[in-house]
This record gives structure tokens, C-alpha cells and sequence, in this order.
């Protein structure tokens, strides 16, 4: 199992989840990367037939975020709002869009930090914030998650 970490060029925890003060929770979301909101919402609700949410502006963020609802879990669509958008150099990078990150929800987000900063785990902002549902969250850096931009938000 070690080696499947390192490989991923994700850092063991010599402690494990299993002794921590916090839990890894359901899949909260997957967020994808829009170059146009209103295309988008179409598609998952005239062809796939998606209860699909109205976009909300996140200027903290830097995107209009609306949510496609399943069964479950839900599809995050996100646009780029304004020149300082985090999702911009992904988009030019994939111009039709793309999965942007995964959202997984954690039990207590305080604990779930200060055991992932001793593992040496990088966060994108120093604290969490409020995410579009209100809740707390933060970022984990791709480089230390397989390559995988991870959001956590708290349960």
C-alpha cells in the first residue's frame, strides 16, 4: 500500500485516517470547468434531463457556480467570473471544459487540517472559506493528492 502512495505521489500517514479526530466523508460534488454557463446548464437539463440549479455568483471564488442535482451526488458547473478566476489557466489549457476538481466532505475540518499539514499535505489558502453551499472549505494542492485538485468542505 506504501508503494501504491508513493507512486501516486501521495504522502503516507504514518497515523492513519482511522486514529484521527476526523472522518473522510461521502462525495460531495465534481466540479466542472464551463467556458459557457448557459450551454452547459442546457445540455444537463434538455438533453440528459438534470435537475439543474441557477448560477450563483462566488466573487470570493472568482466563479459563477450552479449545481446539477442526481441522485447521488452533483455535478458542480463552474464559470470563470472576472480576469482573476482560478479556473481561467484551466480553461485555456482546456478550452471545451473539463473536470476541474473533486469535493469530498469531512466530519470535522479543523482536525482534518492539522493532521493533513503534519503530513506535510499543501492547502491552496492559509484557511478555509465558505463554499457555495455555505459550508466551509479549502483546496488541498494537486501535488500532494495524485495529481488531483481536491476541495474538502465540511459535513
Amino acid at each position: 500500500m506504501a508503494a501504491v502512495k508513493v507512486a501516486l505521489g501521495v504522502r503516507a500517514l504514518s497515523s492513519g485516517v482511522r486514529n484521527s479526530l476526523w472522518k473522510l466523508g461521502r462525495l460531495s460534488h465534481i466540479a466542472l470547468a464551463v467556458p459557457e454557463m448557459e450551454r452547459a446548464r442546457a445540455f444537463y437539463r434538455e438533453v440528459l434531463g438534470g435537475r439543474v440549479g441557477e448560477p450563483v455568483a462566488l466573487p470570493e471564488h472568482g466563479v459563477s457556480a450552479a449545481f446539477v442535482e442526481l441522485d447521488n451526488t452533483k455535478l458542480e458547473l463552474l464559470e470563470p467570473l472576472g480576469e482573476r478566476s482560478p479556473i481561467l489557466g484551466f480553461l485555456r489549457k482546456n478550452p471545451g471544459g473539463g473536470i476541474h476538481h473533486i469535493c469530498l466532505e469531512v466530519d470535522h475540518m479543523a482536525a482534518a487540517l492539522q493532521q493533513l499539514r503534519a503530513q506535510q499535505v499543501r492547502t491552496l489558502s492559509p484557511e478555509p472559506r465558505l463554499g457555495a453551499h455555505g459550508k466551509p472549505v479549502i483546496f488541498l494542492h494537486p501535488k500532494d493528492c495524485g495529481g488531483i485538485l481536491l476541495e474538502l468542505e465540511e459535513a
